[in-house]
Parts: structure tokens; sequence; C-alpha cells
């Protein structure tokens, strides 16, 4: 075939088993414009045989795709605007509502009557009530219609019954004000659209994948949506966010009012019940029990996380149980689980509606603003509907009582004809006509003359009067209503929300997340090797030199006598060069790891001393710690993860007239700066060896920790509140409403129980004193005490159940007022407790001192009195006798490399 002719390309018959095929020149868009087929064996190029069709690609392309496309968007997968129903849901409804008698129907005879209108079979239809069923609005439900929360289906739709809800029958039906369509076979009426009044589409949510576009509305409060129709109604701001039927926590800082782009973080609600266990209540919209639990044990048998048995005892609620093993935290788990499984789930809303048979973007905000004001349109056309009946009844009303108290009917005898005698009644009305609301008509005077006798005769004006000043009343009311259709809207939904609100509370919880870095969650399910002389580390060098527990996520930072310095990933056997004399998993964000090394600037250079933190890192990238001198070599290195700067002692080699060969150098006086840096000059003479003398403290300032309490997280970034100034073993004070006292260290991960009232810095020495109601002896005790054990929590009060903390203060000095109740009619002044002269510091144990007899009111805790409190002094530099001299070339605990020039 000959790739250069732009024209028709014949190919050879023997290449095509004997069929030639012909094509036209393709159009501008590129598409071949005809494709010429025959019925027979043969193609003709020049459409010689008439029996030939022409189809154009083109056309197919832009009619038959398009409209199927068309189709699938208007017809099946995306909602409309107005009553906020794909088609499938809105005929069920209608079908439900010509079915209906105030008793169940099998969803089976639903779906079968429903059938007259959709015409897409009966499985799409039976999946649709299932859906609209569970989400419990429209529908009143009985039998077995499956479990959300375990994603167990519904029973067989010949199993199970359907009624349309209370709620269903006040905002979806109003026969005269629907506009009514032809059903796809002609055969029937059913509704364009349905006159929903409430914000149905927000309220259920709706998610459909159409041809070309998708939607996903996510679903809202049912009480909100009315606070917010109201807040529309009188002009105030209002803002929505989802609130999903699992519950859960959400974060929805990045809601973006539902819009593409958008983004919304759903979290498994994860408490720990104990050490050893924790579990789960609460599961993220779009998971169900079974979804989450394997999930978790796919993460656990990557080694993500590491769990003993997973356990789901849920029912009508969620409750799943994880039990750890021995020695795992709970709180790197909870992180853990929220990194790798689907306990934390990102949902993307898109706002897709149809509006005007066109697929509109739209946020929730204006959706909300879309339904508030059509459902005013529709209270509207429906109050001046009920006014022109009632208008009419009072019209005929009228006439009546006027054409039988003015005996018209005596004279119809005289009038042979229809014509004649309603000329009759038209003069006789004439001196009435001022009264009535309309014009008099033929059909009025036609139920006239139709009015049997023994009603006349038995006509009571009084009690004809009475029934049209009743119709008055009800006409001047809706009226009013017309006259005030905001405030009667705001009545409607009020209305709405006083019936149906109970129990349609908000269940997810809103709340800022923060962001869980998976390198220091994830389980270090395995171990890092190196061979130090050969250069290699990896996870499959079992033989050699062991290094930390890791994880296959993991960086290692890798130090050479040569003065380079890597960070690579964890691999099974890796290169990075010869004379290793440091290596360890790295973590980029470590600030408060120092490095102190001592290097010779080439090979007969001068000796320099630094200090430095690594990070802004290259990964697989050598970077030269030294000026790159050929023959620089590293000949003192530590590790220090908390800044430490020790004392070494540097010896020289005997070189000439040198008289000082031998003394003290401290890192603490060297300043720390970025890796790159020179340094300062140790000597310029050559170095027999360098000695540890003195382990070091750090020479960082105390880390300042922070409790955000919005995300319920500590943090080292001055967000919240700050808790204080951090040395290594310095802890937090922990105490619950529950009674319960901890102390913890500072870890960055810990997650915090909801009942938590006292968070701060734990001064050893400083006294707890509380307050707290004992249910054995139905009397309140007053204690104080010290934290005894720092690693274990205790409870401070007596473990009865009707026992409770009433107040708990950690001042030096707090006082306290104690307000009784009145007795026999007689109030007692109040109380001042001074809980330093009351009770002396006891045991944690201790039942405490018996407040008072008498009956209590409340208790409130008043300013404490003021007190000195004593400055800690500063740790002081161990001595150098309290240190193990190390030996040459050596690795101890704390990373210091020891080496031996000789």
């Amino acid at each position: 075939m000959n790739n250069e002719e732009d024209d028709n390309i014949i190919p050879n018959e023997d290449e095509n088993n004997g069929q030639n095929q012909s094509f036209d020149n393709k159009n501008e868009e590129g598409f071949e414009d005809e494709i010429r087929l025959s019925s027979g064996d043969h193609f003709y190029e020049n459409n010689e045989n008439p029996d030939d069709t022409i189809t154009k690609v083109t056309g197919m392309y832009k009619d038959w795709f398009l409209d199927y496309a068309s189709y699938v968007i208007l017809e099946r997968a995306v909602p409309a605007i107005e009553d906020g129903f794909k088609p499938v849901q809105r005929r069920i409804m209608h079908s439900m509502k010509e079915l209906d008698d105030g008793r169940y129907n099998k969803v089976a005879n639903i779906v079968g009557h429903t059938m007259q209108y959709h015409p897409h079979g009966d499985a799409s239809i039976g999946d649709a009530i299932v859906q609209i069923g569970q989400k419990d609005l429209l529908i009143d439900m009985q039998g077995n219609w499956g479990n959300i929360l375990t994603g167990d289906g519904a029973a067989a739709s010949r199993y199970i019954e359907a009624r349309i809800s209370k709620l269903g029958h006040d905002i979806l039906y109003s026969p005269k004000i629907t506009e009514w369509g032809v059903s796809y076979d002609g055969r029937r009426a059913e509704p364009v659209n349905l006159p929903v009044k409430f914000p149905l589409l927000l309220a259920q949510g709706g998610e459909g994948i159409a041809v070309g576009l998708s939607t996903k509305i996510l679903p809202h409060n049912f009480n909100e949506l009315i606070d917010a129709s109201i807040k529309i109604l009188k002009n105030k701001p209002f803002t929505l966010y989802p609130d999903f039927p699992t519950a859960g926590i959400a974060d929805v800082s990045n809601y973006n009012d539902g819009l593409r782009g958008g983004r919304v973080r759903v979290r498994a609600k994860i408490n720990q019940l104990d050490k050893q266990t924790l579990t789960i209540t609460q599961i993220p919209f779009s998971t169900n029990t079974g979804s989450l639990i394997d999930s978790i044990l796919k993460a656990n048998e990557k080694g993500k996380i590491k769990i003993k048995k997973i356990e789901d005892n849920t029912a009508a609620e969620v409750e799943i149980l994880i039990h750890l093993p021995a020695g795992v935290s709970p709180d790197k788990t909870i992180d853990a689980l929220y990194a790798f499984t689907a306990c934390e789930t990102s949902i993307a809303p898109l706002g897709c509606v149809i509006q005007d048979n066109k697929p509109l973007f739209i946020g929730v905000s204006d959706m909300l603003k879309i339904s508030t004001n059509r459902t005013v349109g529709l209270l509207k056309r429906e109050l001046e509907i009920q006014l022109d009946e009632l208008e009419n009844k009072w019209h005929f009303s009228t006439l009546e009582k006027i054409f039988i108290r003015e005996e018209m009917y005596i004279d119809f005898k005289l009038y042979s004809d229809r014509e004649s005698l309603y000329q009759y009644l038209y003069k006789r009305f004439e001196p009435f006509q001022s009264i009535l609301v309309r014009e008099i008509n033929d059909d009025d005077l036609q139920k006239l003359t139709q009015i049997p006798m023994i009603r006349i005769t038995r006509f009571d004006s009084d009690k004809a009067d009475d029934a049209i000043a009743k119709l008055e009343a009800e006409m001047e009311e809706v009226k009013n209503h017309l006259d005030n259709l905001i405030d009667f809207a705001i009545a409607f939904f009020q209305k709405l929300k006083e019936k149906f609100g109970k129990g349609r509370e908000r269940q997810t919880e809103l709340r800022s997340f923060d962001t869980i870095e998976a390198t220091k969650v994830v389980l270090r399910n395995t171990k890092l090797y190196v061979n130090k002389e050969e250069g290699f580390f990896g996870t499959g060098l079992k033989k050699d030199e062991y290094v930390a527990d890791c994880s296959d996520i993991d960086d290692v930072i890798v130090f050479l006598r040569d003065g380079k310095m890597m960070v690579s990933k964890v691999d099974e056997k890796k290169f990075v060069g010869k004379d290793i004399i440091h290596i360890a998993v790295f973590d980029k964000n470590d600030k408060r790891t120092i490095y102190n090394m001592i290097y010779r600037d080439g090979k007969n250079g001068s000796t320099f001393i630094k200090r430095f933190n690594v990070s802004g890192i290259t990964r697989d990238k050598f970077y030269d710690l030294t000026q790159e001198k050929p023959g620089s070599m590293v000949t003192y290195f530590s590790a220090n993860p908390n800044g430490e700067a020790e004392t070494v002692t540097i010896l020289l080699r005997q070189v000439g007239s040198v008289k000082k060969l031998k003394w003290d150098l401290d890192f603490a006086d060297i300043a720390i700066k970025g890796r790159a840096s020179r340094g300062n000059t140790v000597t310029k003479y050559p170095i027999k060896k360098i000695e540890l003398k003195e382990k070091g403290i750090s020479t960082l300032r105390p880390r300042k920790v922070w409790f955000d309490d919005t995300v319920q997280r500590l943090n080292v970034d001055g967000r919240g509140e700050l808790l204080g100034e951090f040395r290594p073993n310095d802890r937090i004070l922990i105490i619950s409403q529950s009674g319960k006292v901890k102390t913890i260290v500072p870890e960055l991960t810990t997650h915090f129980d909801e009942d938590m009232i006292v968070l701060e810095k734990w001064k050893p020495k400083k006294p707890i004193s509380a307050i707290y109601f004992d249910g054995e002896k139905d009397r309140y005790f007053v204690k104080r005490f010290l934290v005894e054990n720092e690693n274990k929590e205790e409870i401070f009060i007596t473990e009865h159940a009707k026992s409770q903390l009433e107040i708990v203060s950690t001042d030096y000095r707090p006082v306290a007022e104690v307000v009784f109740a009145k007795a026999k009619g007689i109030q007692k002044e109040n109380q001042t407790v001074n809980f330093e002269e009351f009770i002396a510091v006891k045991g944690i144990k201790a039942l405490g001192n018996q407040l008072t007899t008498d009956k209590i009111k409340q208790i409130n805790l008043l300013e404490s009195l003021p007190y000195e409190e004593e400055i800690e002094p500063e740790p002081v530099r161990p001595s150098a006798s309290e240190i193990e001299d190390s030996g040459d070339v050596n690795s101890d605990d704390d990373g210091q490399i020891t080496m031996s020039l000789d």
C-alpha cells in the first residue's frame, strides 16, 4: 500500500483476501465522508452497483450519539432542579400516589404499576425504590429494606411493602398545580415535575453518571435546610454543609458550596476502649462495615498497621472492635487507620442538575435559593386556586340566596324555552350585580334552575348567611396570606420542622482535620541492616549489622567517611558508598536532630568543626558536607536527637615545636548552621585522636507545644493555646470529667477523649484539688493529691455508678463557693472552701474529707489565692566521671562516632 496517496487507496486483492475497499477523501474534521457497501463480495469504487447504500459517519456521530447522550442525561442519570427527582424516582412516587389507599402495598406491585410510565424494566425501578426508602423521608417502609451501615441488601420486592410517608403527602402532591405530560406510550398522563415544596434534592442527595458528565450532590440535614430556607426568605446569610446518614466526622473546610473542585474529608469515629482495644462507632459516608473491615484487614496484611483481631458487633448501631497486640500504640494505630484504610475517605461533590432540559452546574446555596423561591411560587398558586374556589362557592351561595329570597323560581312556568328564561333571570339579577364578585354566566343560571324544590322549600336564610360569612372569613384569610406571602411561606417551613424535625438532628460532626503523614504513623514492620565497610544498606541484608525497624515507605539518611551524605528510599539492597559512618531512618520534618561533625579539609589541610541540621534535600542526591577537596575525611561525628552538645578531647601528633598537644572542645560553643557551612577552624596541625570526654545536654531551647482545640491535636506550629516549653522529660497532665487523671509525653500523634477538662504542662509537685459526689455515701467530698504514677491512668473519685466529679483545680491555692439548697424554707448562707486549709495533700486513692451534710444546689470555683511559684533550676551538665569513656572507632547508643587516626 502506498501511504503517500491522498485520494482513494485501494488495497491489493491478495492483501485483503480478494475483497477491495474504497474510501472517499477525509473531510475537514478528519472523518471518512462515505463508506460504500455492496451486498455482493466486492466493493465498487464509483457506486456503480444500484443496491449500494451510503451512511455518513459524521451524521451518525452528530445525531445518534448526541441523541443518546442527551437522553441519558435528561431521562435517566441527572435529577431536575424543580423537584429533585430523576425520572424513575418521579414516576415511582406518582405511581405510589395512584395506588395510595392508606395501606401498605407490595413493592412488586408498585414496580409493576410504575412500568406503565418507565420504559426501562423492573430492576432499575426496584433499586430506585429501595434507595428512596433508605433515605427515610418519603416512603414508610415495612420489611427488610437492607442496611446502609452494613451494606446488606433489601429483600426481594415481593417480600417488602411501602406506602407514602406523612412527610411525602405534605410536600409532594398537589394535582391542581401539577404540570402534566404524556407517558412514553401515549396512554397515560404523568407529571412533568412534582410540586415539591421542600429542598428535597439537598435532603436526599443525588448521584448519577451520564454520558459526558456526572453529578454528586451530598445529603444535608433536614432541619438545617428548613432553617436556611427561612433565612433566605428573611434575606439573611446562611451556610450549608452536608450531613451523612452514616454519621462520622467531616472536614468541610474545602466543601466549596458543593461545586466542582470541592472536597469533603470524612472519618470514622474511633475511640480507645482500653490500651489494647479500639472501637469504631460511626463510619464514613460511602462505606459500610464490610468494606471498612476489609480495608483494615488489607492494611494489616501489607504491614501498614498491626492488629490482633477485629470483631463486628454492628446491629442497629455500628460497633467494630479492633484488638491490638501488646506494645502497639493506640494513638498511632488510630492515625494509621485514617491514613491507610477506609476509616478516612475523601468525597468530591459535583453539583449538576437539569434545568429547562439543559444540564446546569450549580452550588448547593443556589440550589436552595431556587428551591425556596419555587416553594413560595407553589404556595402562591395553591392560595390563588383556593381563593378562586372560595370566591366561586361564595358567588353561587349568594346567587342561591337571592334566587330563593326573591322567589325567582315562581315564574319559571311562564317561559317555555331556556333562552327566554335566562333573559328573565339576567334581568332579575341586574340590581344585585354590584355585590357579586364576578359577572353572572349561563353556567350559574343552569345550576340555579336545577335546584330541587325540596331544597328551596327548606331553605334557611340564617344558615345561608352564616355559611356565606364563613366563606368570607376564609377568603379574607387567604387574601391575607397572599398579601403576606413570605410570612406564610416561613410559617409553612416552621410547621414542617415542628411536625417532622424531631429525630432528624445533625448526625455528622463537623471538625477540622489535621493532615496525617503516612511516614509518621506507618507500622515499622521490617528491619533495616547495613554493611558499613562495603557501603550497602537494605532490608534484605539480614546477616549484616542491624540499624533500626523501618517501613517500606521510610527514607534512610546515610553519612560516609569522605564527608558525603545522601537520603534514599528503603530498599531491599542498595549501594551508597564505602565507609558508612552513620545511618538512620530519616524524618524530613525533624528539626531538632543536630549533627556534630569534625572533618579534615583535604588530605593535609586544616581541621574544622561544625553543627548542622538536615532538611530540604533531594532524594538520591549526594551532598558534600566538607569543602569538596580530595582526601577530605570526617574525623568525628555524632547524631543528637535533641540537639545535645558533647565535649571532646583533641590530641595532636608531635610535630615540630607545637607545645599544646591536648585540649578540650565543647560543641555547645559552636553555632548551629546549614549543612553547607564550612564550620570553625579546630587546628591546622595533624590530629592524632579525638576522644569523647563528656556527654552533653540539649543546647536547643525547650520545645514549645500548643493545643489546637479545633482539631483536638498538639502541634509545634503556634496554632491554638500554648501549653508551655517542654524539655525531653517533661509531660502533659490530662484530667477527664469521669474523674481520671494521667500524664503523657507530648507526642503530636496523641488523641484526646471528648470528656477531657484539664490539659496543661505537668508539674509533679503541684497538687490537684477536687470536689466530687460519692454515689455510695450520697455525700460530697474534698480531696487534694499528687499524681503518684506518671505512667498509669488512675481514677481519683470513687467508682460507684452515681459518683461524679463536680469541680477540679490545678491551682496551688484554689477556693470554691458552696451554694446550699433551701431546706424547710430556710436558705443557708453560702460556704467558702479554702482547699489548702480544708484538707492536706493525701494519696490519690484517699476518700477525702466530707464537705457538708446539707443539700447542695451548686458549687462554683472562685479566684485562687495568690501564690509565688518556685522557679525550677536549669538541668546541670553531667560530669566526665559519670560518663563511661568510649574506645577507639566505636558507636554508642547516642550516635557518637569516635575515630582513631593512627
